[in-house]
């Protein structure tokens, strides 16, 4: 086994990589609406077929009650050599507002150094550096067994993905995940996630009339759904930005000051960045908590849409008969989603009026997660970036949920190594979704480096 056939072997085919991905980017593999349902499947088979092409073994396209997941494996060159389970998506956001896009969403265009099309970092470019990373070391000698699990439903927060992972233990069992579903703080500054927050999602919907009224007729004796939602909403947080679910703070883990301290060690101005990442006037939020502390060791509660009443051009004088609002909450540890689903009901059962009703549904849930940093697999990954880039990985907390690593840990007993390859200005979810072509290629040859690397710590 040897490491620099592998990356020499990375660089000799990257033309073709990139020809790969952008195939791969070309199928609108839309997870949350039914008219893309053969677009998944076509996504499924071609990334199947990827990994036949570049030698694994026992690859299948297991079919689940949503979209299919697709496993494959690999034996070292060597045996006795350690396992990793490397997860990923084949799934993308839906598109919208297609006029936004400078380039079609499903036609990859590369300008300058960036390759435009959704699904370029979450996470097709990072499934694909992924394989090309197996690829790669296969030709120097497989130092470790890659198992592979790419799923289709991780837009939709991985509604079939516990049951198939419970029912297939055996079949994924391994020493440690490697998730690439993360990110980079700056193409110069490699990164290693070490916690996420969780996720709660919930409909919330308030009823008033039995139909839309006249609000000249009845304007000043009927509670209007629009206005009971705005002030049921509008009471979620206090004055300070903190959360008024009752007991929401209870089981909130503190940050410790050794980690408050490592956590400002960052070497640009986090608000800064954030101003002219989101172009808002100002941040805002928990003010004896700084902006990297919020965005990763806090909770929070986000009203994520609304709905209610006339909406078109023009007027129409009605008092709605409903509203509707879809809210999330990103979780920390040691808060759990069914508790926070609790939370929120006594809150609307102490606060709505008596002049409405209202219904809560609770759509998806995932539990945060935490590793140690000081695991053998995440100090290999260390290594390897730090081999690639020439400067130390920075640590961070990420704000977003992978439904996945809670489970890894739940179902499988298995700890998660995250990290990945796309940048702050990468607009994930937003039209011009963009993959930093050099970060990718650098990517690549860290996780060749972390598989040699790993095989030397089990």
């Amino acid at each position: 086994m040897s490491l620099s056939p592998a990356l020499r072997y990375l660089q000799q085919h990257h033309d073709r990589f990139l020809a790969e991905l952008e195939a791969f980017l070309r199928i609108p593999s839309v997870s949350t609406t039914p008219r893309h349902k053969e677009d998944m499947a076509h996504a499924a088979n071609w990334v199947a077929d990827n990994l036949r092409a570049i030698g694994a073994r026992e690859v299948a396209v297991y079919p689940t009650a949503g979209h299919p997941v697709v496993y494959g494996a690999f034996a070292a060159a060597q045996p006795q050599a350690p396992t990793i389970l490397i997860y990923g998506h084949y799934d993308v956001q839906p598109p919208d507002p297609l006029e936004a896009w400078e380039s079609p969403p499903f036609e990859p265009a590369v300008r300058g150094e960036r390759l435009y099309a959704r699904g370029a970092t979450d996470m097709k470019g990072q499934v694909m550096a992924s394989l090309k990373a197996i690829e790669a070391a296969v030709h120097g000698g497989l130092p470790v067994n890659v198992k592979c699990l790419i799923e289709g439903e991780e837009e939709i927060g991985s509604p079939d993905l516990a049951d198939f992972i419970a029912e297939h233990r055996e079949m994924l069992a391994a020493d440690v995940c490697l998730n690439p579903d993360a990110g980079m703080l700056g193409p110069e500054w490699p990164t290693i996630t070490y916690a996420l927050r969780g996720l709660a999602y919930f409909e919330l919907r308030v009823y008033g009339p039995a139909h839309d009224l006249h609000s000249g007729v009845y304007g000043g004796v009927v509670h209007n759904p629009a206005q009971a939602i705005a002030e049921l909403l509008a009471g979620m947080h206090d004055e300070h930005g903190r959360v008024t679910l009752p007991g929401f703070y209870d089981k909130v883990r503190p940050l410790s000051p050794e980690e408050r301290a490592a956590l400002q060690q960052l070497p640009f101005d986090p608000e800064a960045a954030l101003l002219a990442q989101t172009g808002v006037p100002a941040l805002w939020g928990e003010p004896e908590y700084t902006p990297v502390e919020r965005l990763g060791a806090r909770p929070t509660l986000e009203i994520n849409g609304l709905y209610s009443g006339f909406t078109e051009a023009g007027a129409k004088t009605i008092i709605p008969a409903y509203a509707m609002a879809k809210i999330s909450c990103r979780l920390v540890p040691d808060q759990d989603p069914d508790e926070v689903a609790e939370q929120l009901r006594a809150y609307l059962q102490a606060r709505a009026p008596r002049t409405i009703r209202w219904e809560l549904d609770v759509m998806t849930g995932a539990p945060p997660a935490m590793t140690d940093i000081y695991t053998p697999a995440v100090q290999a990954l260390a290594q390897a970036m730090e081999a690639t880039w020439g400067t130390p990985p920075l640590y961070r907390r990420e704000g977003g949920s992978i439904p996945v690593v809670g489970q890894m840990q739940q179902i499988l007993g298995l700890d998660s190594v995250l990290t990945g390859f796309g940048l702050p200005d990468s607009n994930i979810h937003a039209p011009d979704e963009n993959l930093h072509l050099p970060t990718w290629r650098k990517g690549m040859e860290a996780l060749v480096r972390f598989f040699y690397r790993f095989s030397d710590t089990v």
